[in-house]
């Protein structure tokens, strides 16, 4: 009975993946059918004139033909007179968003994103960087870390901005900003280092299945999915992730050295009030409000990215997807 339990739970697994796998592909071929002449390449949008024509819409809804037309014709006196003025000393906000997953695949277009903009920022600018990433594998994060590292390196004051969350690999990116604001309720932190993996030995003993498996190099392989798993192997991993998470430390510590970085480096995550009151964050605030407070005065621009990808990248995400979405992989939570 027990082997029946067991043989139905890995075909009922199997069959997931594979029906996951197949609605991604259908929806990556629809997807790529119907997103044949959406524009690729590098896009500036002035947020200030986003907003101005989104306040405009109400405006009209709510007033009279005549309050309308008077507020129209004052509106258009003062742009031509601030258009006539020219903004040539003024400062420049540059916003870039990074929505992270588990690869943290938007590096590749955010990498771009950055390098446009230290082209033509100077330090009396800022750059904001509007951050959700729950974290992810270590390699690919420290590279998205790094690309915080390069607006630093120029003296461009650099701002992120969490409304939703920074944990892990998110916070060691968040971590690199001159100035951290999180929403209340954000969720920040997790500085710690996880390594999971599932091991079938015994299943496979009690089959009669061997499993073999050859290395070169003591440490080429530690922990294993079918092969039985020594405590040096686990030790080992041990060391590795304790490394790891050393690492993880020093570089927040870098940019934010009056943190008490043994008391919140626990793997713990807090909400927005409690992380501020540890020295995760310096501010209380939302992106929108951020941004709608600077707009009277400053020039925002969003820049954003889209790379060509064909319909083979386009499988190749979708495949990466689902197979993030169902757990394969080591990760930083």
């Amino acid at each position: 009975m027990i082997d029946f339990f067991l043989n139905f739970a890995l075909f009922f697994l199997k069959s997931l993946t594979i029906v996951l796998a197949f609605i991604a592909v259908v929806l990556t071929i629809i997807s790529a059918s119907k997103g044949g002449g959406s524009q690729h390449g590098l896009k500036i949008e002035k947020l200030n004139d986003k907003y101005r024509e989104m306040a405009d819409k109400v405006r009209q809804s709510i007033m009279s033909k005549k309050e309308w037309g008077e507020y129209e014709k004052a509106e258009k006196k003062e742009l031509k007179k601030v258009e006539k003025a020219g903004h040539e000393d003024d400062t420049r906000i540059y916003v870039l968003n990074f929505k992270g997953d588990m690869r943290a695949s938007a590096v590749e277009s955010f990498r771009e994103e950055v390098t446009a903009v230290i082209t033509v920022a100077t330090p009396q600018d800022e750059i904001v960087v509007c951050l959700e990433n729950a974290g992810g594998v270590v390699h690919d994060h420290g590279l998205g870390a790094s690309q915080l590292e390069r607006i630093r390196s120029r003296d461009i004051p650099l701002t992120v901005i969490v409304d939703k969350v920074a944990a892990s690999g998110g916070y060691l990116m968040a971590s690199i900003a001159n100035r951290i604001i999180a929403a209340p309720f954000a969720i920040i932190g997790s500085i710690g280092v996880l390594a999971q993996i599932p091991n079938f030995n015994r299943f496979l003993e009690e089959r009669g299945i061997d499993f073999e498996q050859v290395t070169a190099g003591k440490y080429k392989r530690t922990l294993t999915m079918f092969g039985k798993n020594t405590e040096a192997d686990r030790e080992k991993t041990r060391e590795d992730l304790e490394e790891v998470h050393t690492l993880f430390k020093d570089a927040v510590v870098t940019h934010r050295p009056d943190l008490d970085i043994e008391k919140v480096a626990t793997g713990e995550y807090w909400y927005g009030r409690r992380a501020k009151e540890l020295g995760l964050i310096d501010e209380l605030g939302s992106s929108d409000d951020y941004l709608m407070d600077k707009a009277d005065s400053t020039q925002i621009y969003a820049v954003t990215y889209k790379g060509h990808e064909g319909l083979v990248q386009k499988l190749q995400s979708a495949f990466a997807s689902v197979a993030a979405s169902i757990g394969f992989g080591s990760r930083l939570p």
